[in-house]
């Protein structure tokens, strides 16, 4: 009984960041509407670096900020910056429930980049819910018959970067210092946008700053929601729930933007969602997966204006475990 309570938690907890997050991406196509993708992510991602400050004032692990691994480093940290460009972009010109179907694609990305880098084994059933996952989204772009766009390329972009990053975080991940695989993607993304930004730049207002820290207030609410959850449940029960979103991105693009659900793009969604559904639930199986990418994986696509989920839970982890 304690453990079906304590399932059934997790269960909501996640439930409600993935609620956050949606709302935090209302902000994103509001804001996208009248500013560039680079103007966002430099505000934003300004906002941002107090909380890191934080946590680098608190990571009293011995070494420095030199990486272990610079090639892989270098390669997240230029992947989290295009998934950030990438997916702001998205939101800004496509409507919520088309970038949230594009970008669940995710996991079968993960898993199939996991198979180079990771050496992950991909059996016969994995395979075809991979191939199951891209006929989805095949559905969902359907291509000759709409004109596909610069928003379509760019939400594509996003989840095959963002997927790069994850694997990348459990390839190097136990090596590296979670500070420094948190700061080296938010400087970046500060350094890329800050070089474009005169060029992009435009006046905002103060409600329109507001909304930033709004983003920034809301990442932050959602990414502790997301830690309460894996708290509480296990991976397999708080993963799913992500897909959650779509149900908002229906509500938020019909209520703020006038967006409706097209057929191709909820029977695209449901493939995608159905093929990523199966995948986590045979990485749950100890027998099929010693890696566990997807599962592992407790992040949302990295924008680098705000750590991962799961750097900030190894960097309490590891705090915990000296105390």
């Amino acid at each position: 009984m304690a453990l079906v309570q304590s399932n059934l938690r997790g269960a909501l907890l996640s439930l409600a960041a993935f609620a956050v997050y949606a709302t935090h991406d209302v902000v994103v196509k509001f804001l996208g509407e009248s500013y560039s993708a680079f103007q966002i992510i430099f505000f934003s991602g300004l906002l941002g670096f107090p909380l890191v400050t934080v946590m680098l004032m608190g990571d009293r692990t011995d070494g420095n900020l030199i990486p272990r691994h610079p090639g892989w480093t270098m390669l997240r940290t230029v992947s989290a910056v295009l998934t950030g460009i990438g997916g702001f972009y998205a939101f800004s010109v496509l409507p919520l429930a088309q970038c949230y179907a594009i970008f669940f694609a995710m996991p079968i990305l993960i898993t199939l980049l996991a198979i180079p880098i990771l050496g992950e084994r991909i059996g016969l059933r994995r395979g075809v819910a991979i191939v199951v996952g891209l006929v989805g989204v095949v559905i969902v772009l359907r291509p000759g018959t709409v004109e596909l766009n610069l928003g379509h390329l760019a939400a594509l972009s996003a989840a095959t970067t963002g997927a790069m990053t994850s694997v990348i975080i459990r390839k190097i991940g136990n090596d590296e210092r979670p500070i420094l695989l948190m700061l080296y993607p938010m400087v970046a993304n500060f350094a890329v946008a800050g070089m474009a930004l005169p060029f992009v730049y435009l006046p905002m207002p103060v409600v329109h700053f507001g909304l930033l820290a709004l983003m920034s207030v809301l990442s932050v609410a959602a990414g502790l929601l997301i830690i309460a959850a894996y708290r509480t449940a296990p991976a397999i029960i708080v993963a799913p729930m992500q897909y959650s979103q779509m149900l908002w991105a229906v509500l938020y693009g019909w209520l703020f933007f006038g967006e409706g659900l097209d057929l191709y793009t909820g029977l695209g969604a449901a493939v995608i969602i159905a093929s990523g559904i199966y995948i986590v639930l045979r990485e749950g199986q100890p027998a099929v997966s010693e890696n566990r990418p997807v599962l592992e994986n407790r992040s949302r696509f990295e924008t680098g204006v705000f750590p991962r989920i799961s750097l900030i839970m190894r960097l309490f982890d590891r705090r915990r475990a000296r105390d």
